[in-house]
């Protein structure tokens, strides 16, 4: 299953103003990897994942999606293997109904309208918002909209599913809705997020990332244990691992 190989080779991306986003990353993900992306804010997190799925192409390096690099013309196949969901659902949703947002893609494969009728519908339901089809996207929750979101991408069938920050603004029901709707997608995740016990719960590696280079790449269960690694890249053990600080003061006193 080579089209669900994700190889990026000595990526750089530097922004028009002259921000050094990307410095040489290499790393290669494999069929059903669930990988996490960590790294403080203005770490290279976003600029990685928007050259996954061809929103940026590299200006120097390259990306391979499966047996394709990445270039202007191989992006429709690149965009139908990648599915994105962005940071912000606002900038996924932009049509009057749920319905209409998550046919797009599907339309725009030239799909006869049962199959469109079928895979929207699919996909909603995956999300648990079959109820919202016929709602004006614009009037949805935040937890609704992420989960609109999502449904647009699966929608497009996805080999790869790629997330910007999943779990941001959700609430902890939301939250764990979308954790166990991710267990349950079986082919290659890509997860950039500071949600370090998401992280734990879903991916099994994690790559740290910090000033545009990595850092670290290894299992979830190293990486997340590792204190100096941690603290020189301006991140915390998940929750589950700190102990209980009631507990820790009170052995401490003894």
């Amino acid at each position: 299953m080579s089209h669900h190989i994700i190889e990026v080779t000595d990526l750089h991306h530097t922004y028009p103003d002259g921000t050094v986003a990307l410095r040489g990353l290499s790393f290669r993900i494999v069929h059903g990897e669930a990988v996490a992306l960590v790294g403080a804010n203005g770490a290279g997190k976003s600029t990685l994942l928007l050259h996954l799925n061809g929103c940026l192409t590299p200006m120097a390096g390259t990306v391979r999606i499966g047996d394709f690099p990445l270039t202007r013309k191989t992006l429709p196949h690149v965009r139908r293997t990648v599915g994105m969901v962005f940071q912000d659902p606002d900038d996924q949703l932009f049509m009057p109904l749920v319905y209409d947002d998550v046919a797009f893609g599907p339309r725009n494969l030239g799909l006869p309208v049962e199959e469109v009728r079928g895979r929207v519908m699919s996909a909603l339901a995956t999300v648990g918002a079959a109820h919202l089809r016929d709602r004006p996207s614009h009037r949805l929750s935040a937890g609704e909209k992420r989960a609109v979101a999502i449904a647009t991408v699966l929608a497009m069938s996805p080999s790869i599913l790629v997330m910007d920050e999943p779990t941001a603004s959700l609430d902890p029901g939301t939250r764990r809705q979308l954790i166990q709707l991710l267990v349950g997608f079986e082919h290659t995740k890509i997860i950039a997020t500071h949600d370090l016990d998401m992280a734990f719960d879903l991916c099994s590696r994690v790559i740290v990332l910090n000033d545009g280079r990595i850092t670290a790449d290894g299992p979830t269960g190293a990486i997340l244990t590792d204190e100096a690694l941690l603290r020189a890249s301006n991140l915390e053990r998940p929750f589950r691992l700190q102990g209980c600080p009631v507990c820790s003061a009170a052995s401490a006193t003894r």
